[in-house]
């Protein structure tokens, strides 16, 4: 989506939405809440509240490993995550989703299974630098592990990668790809398919960070053509602690487990065990069963809502946010690429991040402040901090209004 495009219509009916999200209807600091704090961690609806409420209080039992009612009842329920997971992921075979924590650790898996499988001494891994420190730590370990290099391809004043640049870092040595999606810290929306087809060209493997963009917009996995696509469940309405990583189960299949216990096993001796199939293999011990089953609750919740319906109305935020903060005397806009998706990251002469983060929350506004774990994009900018609002689509312009008129007066008291 992009601010200089006119915004696509859609029939989404904002006020209701909001009906299905307990949180936003509550007071902070005698104000009515307005939750621009999206791209840190989304709001939950009720849907997916009663699921995971419905587990504990009807279904609770592991799965995998009992014959008795409930222990089905919760393997069906968390299985069935997996498949609408997949489904609506466009994944194909729901084999490939591979359940985690969350999207740091479904990078780390991949860095350190099939990393450590395939990547050694001299050879090297290229990311951008708007990446998410999940999308730098992992390879930085992997390199001091390996004797790997870690390249790094550059953006621009506008926040956006440099296409040229980073084609000419693709050589040889390139076993790896990694690259966000959408930009947690600018907004930025890369062109990953360019991405994909220029890195599979080269010879080398693709990770996908898609923890900022399957909130936003449809997402087909198949069509991308991605080697490893990781998403968190918490930044799309679902629960903290559950995330996937999304692979072709061949890829997955010559990737040795990670983690060793319980449920990943086929048969297990003091002299060798042997592994399940994916996914299992690489989810070992009790899973998040009540997680994942409220993930599965979010898909279904979505597919109602509509991505296209959901890209349409932050289009229209993200227009609206960036016209009328741009009145607010002294507001820098740090990322301003053609290609965005709902984030608008700013600074304020005179006020520090922090302090803009405090002002505003008085005024019952929730935004971020600080480095948003993006240190290297505060680097390229010259920035400690920023301030950010990020939207969903149960934001409103009259929050972006709120979120204008207590910038005013953090200038008035501050600036």
């Amino acid at each position: 989506m992009s601010v200089a495009k006119d915004s696509m219509k859609t029939d989404l009916d904002v006020t209701a939405l909001r009906q299905d999200f307990p949180i936003l209807h509550q007071e902070v600091h005698g104000k009515s809440l307005a939750y621009l704090d999206n791209a840190a961690t989304s709001q939950k609806p009720t849907a997916v509240i009663e699921a995971i409420n419905a587990y504990y209080r009807q279904d609770n039992a592991n799965v995998h490993r009992g014959v008795h009612q409930l222990s089905e009842r919760a393997t069906r329920a968390y299985e069935g995550a997996r498949d609408k997971l997949a489904a609506f992921l466009g994944a194909g075979d729901e084999r490939s989703v591979v359940f985690t924590r969350g999207n740091t650790e479904a990078i780390n898996l991949v860095a350190q299974s099939w990393g450590h499988n395939n990547i050694g001494a001299g050879d090297e891994i290229l990311i951008t630098h708007m990446e998410h420190h999940s999308n730098i730590v992992p390879w930085q370990l992997l390199c001091e592990q390996t004797g790997a290099k870690l390249k790094v391809a550059p953006i621009n004043d506008r926040g956006e990668l440099v296409m040229d640049e980073f084609s000419k870092l693709l050589n040889t040595r390139t076993k790896l790809v990694g690259v966000v999606h959408v930009s947690n810290a600018l907004g930025t929306v890369n062109p990953v398919e360019e991405i994909v087809k220029l890195a599979h060209a080269n010879g080398s493997k693709v990770l996908v960070d898609g923890a900022q963009a399957t909130p936003h917009m449809a997402v087909n996995i198949a069509a991308l053509n991605a080697d490893f696509y990781t998403i968190a469940g918490h930044k799309m309405f679902g629960p903290t602690g559950i995330g996937a990583l999304i692979a072709p189960t061949a890829l997955l299949d010559e990737m040795p487990p990670w983690q060793g216990g319980g449920d990943m096993i086929r048969m297990v001796t003091f002299e060798k065990s042997m592994f399940a199939p994916v996914p299992t293999k690489f989810e070992a011990g009790t899973p998040s069963i009540a997680e994942a089953i409220g993930l599965g609750a979010t898909v279904d919740y979505l597919e109602n809502v509509g991505m296209d319906n959901i890209a349409a109305w932050e289009a229209d935020l993200l227009a609206y946010g960036t016209e009328r903060l741009s009145q607010v005397e002294g507001l820098r806009f740090i990322g301003t690429a053609s290609e965005k998706a709902s984030v608008i990251s700013f600074v304020l002469d005179g006020v520090h991040p922090h302090d803009i983060g405090t002002i505003v929350d008085q005024h019952g506004v929730a935004i971020r402040t600080g480095h948003h774990c993006a240190m290297p994009v505060m680097d390229f900018f010259q920035v400690p901090a920023t301030a950010r609002a990020s939207f969903a689509f149960y934001n409103t312009r009259e929050e972006i209004d709120r979120l204008a008129i207590a910038l005013d007066d953090c200038k008035r008291m501050l600036g």
